[in-house]
């Protein structure tokens, strides 16, 4: 959830309930080609960077977020989980969950990952899909838009035009579009410039089947706060098929607070997880 810096928000992901977060950068480097834009997309994209901090936000190198995570069914709210979300670029993050007195933890390291679930008291390596899922977080974060990381996976970027954003207000709409044919849809308001809202589209497979559907899956970036100079969205309500599903909603943000690399590391074994 999961900065974003935009990172943070749009990385966050636990059993089942967040969505997989806050983007690092691929740790899959292809043989580099000549990346395809044109000027309008890239105008748009760097307004985008200056708003939300310029230099400053290009400097983050850590980010501690905290908050609360509240999961939709059917359109209603269900009970609010609070967050601890710590980000190290390019490729760490690990998110903790705290209700009803019950501690979950997720932790993605590049390609490995390692999850706690105090329910059952047990900690595991993450499965093959729950480190794809955490991979297309990263690939649709606007953290990977702004930062450029795009670019080593040969992406093309290009302008799409302006779209409705209620009253009066429109936002002006980019895609990158990668050599497998997945692409992710940026919306970034046309007057202020900041980011948002994100669209892209993902295939799972159907409860109870093999068969697997087409889901159109969309961020909206809301609240957004200004600190140390970088802006970032407090809020962010995530919508699958026009129906929400989960917001995060922040209560603070750090950036660049030191954080040890054992945060990260998969403890030997519970009694020494801290």
């Amino acid at each position: 959830m999961n900065s974003r810096c935009f990172s943070v928000i749009l990385c966050l992901s636990v059993a089942g309930c967040l969505l997989p977060a806050r983007l690092a950068a691929q740790t899959a480097t292809p043989t580099p080609v000549p990346t395809v834009s044109d000027p309008k997309a890239e105008a748009i994209v760097t307004r985008a960077i200056e708003v939300v901090g310029g230099n400053s936000y290009l400097n983050i190198q850590t980010v501690v977020g905290r908050g609360f995570f509240t999961a939709f069914r059917d359109g209603i709210s269900q009970i609010p989980t609070r967050f601890l979300d710590y980000i190290a670029y390019p490729d760490k993050e690990r998110t903790e969950f705290t209700g009803d007195g019950v501690r979950v933890i997720q932790t993605n390291t590049g390609e490995t990952g390692w999850l706690f679930d105090g329910a059952t008291k047990s900690l595991s390596d993450m499965k093959g899909t729950q480190i794809e899922d955490f991979k297309r977080s990263m690939r649709t974060s606007v953290e990977n838009l702004l930062r450029g990381w795009w670019k080593k996976e040969n992406a093309t970027l290009r302008y799409v035009g302006r779209r409705e954003a209620g009253l009066a207000r429109r936002n002006e709409t980019v895609r990158l579009t990668y050599p497998d044919g997945s692409w992710v849809e940026y919306e970034f308001a046309a007057k202020e410039g900041l980011p948002a809202k994100v669209i892209y589209r993902t295939n799972k497979k159907k409860p109870d089947s093999d068969e697997t559907e087409e889901n159109t899956e969309e961020d909206r970036l809301e609240k957004p706060i200004s600190i140390s100079g970088i802006t970032a969205p407090w809020v962010v309500d995530h919508f699958i098929n026009g129906i929400q599903t989960s917001r995060i909603n922040y209560e603070s943000i750090e950036y660049n607070s030191p954080l040890a690399d054992t945060l990260f590391v998969k403890p030997a074994n519970i009694k020494t997880l801290k």
